[in-house]
């Protein structure tokens, strides 16, 4: 099946993250968005890199099941602090523990990112590393912060794009994109070498 010219070709978002969907309208292409279908569940054994790269791919791929000839991206992120993987806290309690537990130290986030091409059926894949270093942190100052930002959905406990800014020493990695969610640097070489030209 020849592929479409890239000015006809859909664009799909495999997210109903509201970060992931902000960042992708930097990029001036008009997109929608699906929510994937995916067991999100970690298989025993993966490490981190291999995770967000399995479930990346997989996210995209059950989109582009219900949409043909379509570009799908696929991402997803987990966080690492001494080799563990921490997730989204859920609650004040957890978030609490896990800002105390980075404080002064790293935490590495993997995000993996797939470009899946539903008229080739081929994808692109990779996984950005990102390392955010952490201030000292005084228990009222992570408790100011918590209550202010409320970041109980967000893997590590803050939104960097937000108020989680002042929680760091330095950053650390090629795409601060990747830290939000979806690394725009890479995604942009994927979509031009699919035929989506960016700029």
């Amino acid at each position: 099946m020849p592929t479409p010219p890239s000015e006809h070709r859909r664009l799909i978002l495999a997210s109903t993250s509201p970060f992931r969907r902000e960042l992708l309208q930097r990029l001036g292409l008009p997109f929608t968005t699906r929510a994937p279908e995916a067991d999100e569940s970690r298989l025993e054994g993966e490490e981190a890199p291999a995770l967000v790269a399995r479930l990346a791919e997989l996210k995209a791929r059950s989109v582009a099941r219900h949409e043909p000839g379509a570009l799908v991206i696929g991402s997803d992120q987990v966080a690492v602090l001494d080799g563990e993987i921490i997730g989204k806290p859920g609650d004040h309690r957890r978030a609490l523990a896990q800002l105390r537990r980075a404080s002064a130290r790293s935490v590495t986030f993997y995000t993996g990112l797939c470009l899946f091409d539903g008229a080739t059926d081929r994808h692109q894949s990779a996984v950005e590393p990102f390392k955010v270093v952490f201030r000292s942190l005084a228990p009222a100052m992570i408790e100011s912060y918590l209550r202010r930002e409320q970041p109980y959905q967000c893997a590590g406990s803050f939104k960097s794009e937000g108020l989680g800014i002042a929680l760091f020493e330095r950053l650390e990695g090629d795409d601060p994109t990747s830290l939000i969610g979806l690394p725009l640097i890479r995604l942009t070489r994927m979509l031009e070498a699919a035929g989506l030209a960016v700029l």
